[in-house]
């Protein structure tokens, strides 16, 4: 071993630990309960999941042989060419989401469901597609179940649908944009840590969510009725179908981004046009996206508070790229991933099955699915996939749709939570019986996903290749 720790010219280690592959693991095992006792607790957030990140940080150095070079390799992480794109993505991702919100995008699409004349498991249908359409709007899971739960949960129980299939049914279709939505936290996450173009990742992944989609949508269709018909109370005044107009915005978006466009730029159409229609549609100002505030210390609009919310969400996936670079440079992830291919992974079939394995188990005890792509992208779904020729949109589309399955069921995911108390919340302000803790475990997208995910990776279905395909199944 040379001096200081430094690396053995013939091993390919970067970086020496105290204990070799177990003083490498440390950070990661600091950062994971740290996380789960958070998560486990109730307080499971980004920002709260900041003290985690910093905590595995620090406790890692003092196990690095060389201090200099530990904190070369956290620099090197933090500068990772694909986090600064994610970053920057996430700031515009952000502000569009808090425009279409702004423009009346819930208060339309609670105008179409309820003058449909819907009831029933009608209604709980027309609340999962509203859902869809949300959160592909806005990229945000947890804004979609916040804006939708207050007012599409009590109308549809007082429209006779099932308390809990009408919830699990919002939950489910936040579940869906998270999955596809170009715009979405796990979509950006997924496709640039495979280094995969979004209008790939978007087209191909399309089928795989909508077969789930549409299996989810029979189960509502069956199970989404047989309560009975009340009065609506105020909830029909806060209608208004001039929010509709905000689907034209998410539309560009979307063309966009597939006809090839860097996801920046038409993120940044989004934004415009998103500000324009609803400006034009009468339900927000000029005023309302930029002004000089009364007060130091007061927002200055819609464009503050859009980078204001994706902050903690910025901060925790610097920490992240952090400490995968620790995992990668101290040889960890090289050491986990041989040893995983030398037991299990021999075709091309079980390195897919073993990379929705190894996303879904990072993502149960982590409240965040983004901070779980983030952990495994990078240093084992990667190389695992590259070395059976996947396609890099493959490889994102399996860990995107792996953290989008099993973690919208978990009662301490954040999504779950907001959900839950969003529901509980709307139950208490209109006299509706609330719904049992661990309701989510029901969510049918969540698990018509998991099980067009596993029929695509044992049959092949939609499988892609980054040129020649690998011999064997």
């Amino acid at each position: 071993m040379a001096k200081n720790g430094a690396a053995h010219p013939d091993d390919g280690v970067r970086l020496r630990m105290v204990g070799g592959i177990w003083g490498g693991l440390f950070p990661l095992v600091v950062l994971i309960v740290v996380l789960f006792v958070l998560s486990i607790g109730g307080r499971g957030g980004v920002s709260a999941f900041w003290t985690a990140g910093w905590l595995a940080l620090a406790a890692g150095m003092f196990l690095a042989r060389d201090k200099g070079a530990y904190c070369q390799t956290l620099m090197k992480g933090l500068g990772d060419k694909n986090g600064i794109v994610i970053v920057t993505a996430w700031l515009f991702a952000g502000v569009f989401g808090k425009i279409m919100v702004a423009g009346g995008l819930v208060n339309g699409l609670v105008w179409f469901g309820l003058k449909t004349g819907a009831a029933g498991s009608l209604f709980s249908l027309i609340a999962f597609v509203s859902a869809m359409l949300f959160s592909m709007g806005t990229g945000t899971s947890t804004g979609t179940v916040l804006s939708l739960v207050p007012v599409l949960y009590p109308a549809g129980v007082f429209l006779g649908a099932s308390p809990a299939m009408l919830a699990v049914g919002i939950l489910s279709g936040a579940a869906f944009g998270d999955n596809l939505a170009p715009i979405s936290d796990t979509t950006i996450v997924s496709a640039f840590t495979q280094e995969a173009e979004m209008r790939d990742v978007v087209r191909s992944r399309f089928p795989l969510a909508m077969t789930a989609a549409l299996m989810a949508a029979a189960v509502i269709v069956i199970f989404g009725g047989g309560g009975s018909i009340k009065d609506l109370p105020e909830i029909q005044a806060r209608m208004h179908p001039a929010g509709l107009l905000m689907l034209l915005p998410f539309i560009i978006v979307v063309v966009s981004a597939l006809s090839g466009r860097h996801l920046v730029e038409s993120l940044i159409y989004g934004n415009v046009s998103a500000a324009v229609t609803g400006i034009l549609n009468r339900q927000m100002k000029l005023s309302t996206l930029f002004s000089i505030p009364a007060e130091r210390g007061e927002s200055t609009g819609i464009i503050q508070d859009g980078i204001s919310s994706v902050v903690g969400a910025v901060v925790f996936a610097l920490l992240m790229l952090a400490i995968t670079q620790v995992l990668v440079d101290s040889g960890v992830l090289e050491r986990i991933l041989k040893a995983f291919e030398r037991a299990f992974v021999k075709t091309v079939r079980r390195a897919e099955l073993s990379i929705i394995f190894v996303t879904i188990l990072a993502s149960i005890p982590i409240a965040s699915n983004a901070a779980a792509e983030l952990l495994v992208g990078p240093g084992l779904v990667k190389p695992l996939g590259k070395k059976f020729n996947l396609a890099p949109a493959r490889r994102a589309n399996l860990m995107d749709c792996s953290v989008c399955t099993i973690f919208y069921t978990i009662p301490w995911a954040i999504a779950v939570v907001v959900w839950y108390g969003a529901v509980q919340s709307a139950a208490n302000a209109f006299q509706i019986s609330g719904l049992p803790f661990g309701v989510s475990f029901l969510n049918p997208y969540s698990w018509a996903l998991l099980a067009v995910l596993l029929f695509s990776a044992v049959t092949g279905w939609k499988r892609a290749f980054d040129g020649t395909a690998p011999e064997g199944e």
